[in-house]
């Protein structure tokens, strides 16, 4: 399995550290553990809250910001396969990490890995789908993300 993830900083992370390894590693790691075969490209974007309540109410039709937004696209064909599009909030990674107790690499690996599974194929909406998803984003993260 090969990927390839293109990262976009509208607003850097200057809070953690080599963002993009991480978040490239986050999402190899993903694709990896949900067994993907193949060539794969997926493109990730950083930016404020603002821009993802923008985003999020132009794609969504909802009038908030998140934390994240994930864009599958279900390309099937070509090489390599488009996964789709991530749009990670840099501010929900300092605020959130605040609020968990937890270091801002911690809560940036947890966001892509969590965007990298709704990519593929995962939900939240029933309480047991978001406790599957929460038991496959803690075995993704338990060997590649930062402690603390």
């Amino acid at each position: 399995m090969k990927i390839t993830v293109y990262v976009d900083f509208e607003k850097r992370l200057y809070r953690v550290k080599a963002p993009c390894r991480l978040i490239r590693e986050c999402c190899r790691a993903a694709a990896k553990a949900e067994g993907l075969e193949g060539e794969y490209e997926v493109s990730v974007l950083v930016t404020e809250s603002e821009r993802v309540h923008e985003l999020n109410r132009e794609y969504r039709g909802k009038d908030a910001t998140t934390d994240v937004l994930s864009f599958p696209l279900f390309d099937e064909v070509g090489t390599p396969r488009q996964l789709g599009d991530i749009v990670l909030n840099r501010d929900r990674v300092y605020s959130q990490a605040r609020e968990y107790g937890h270091s801002c690499e911690r809560e940036l690996a947890f966001l892509t890995v969590h965007s990298m599974l709704h990519l593929l194929g995962y939900d939240h909406e029933e309480e047991a789908d978001r406790r599957k998803m929460r038991r496959r984003e803690e075995l993704i993260l338990k060997d590649i993300a930062p402690r603390g």
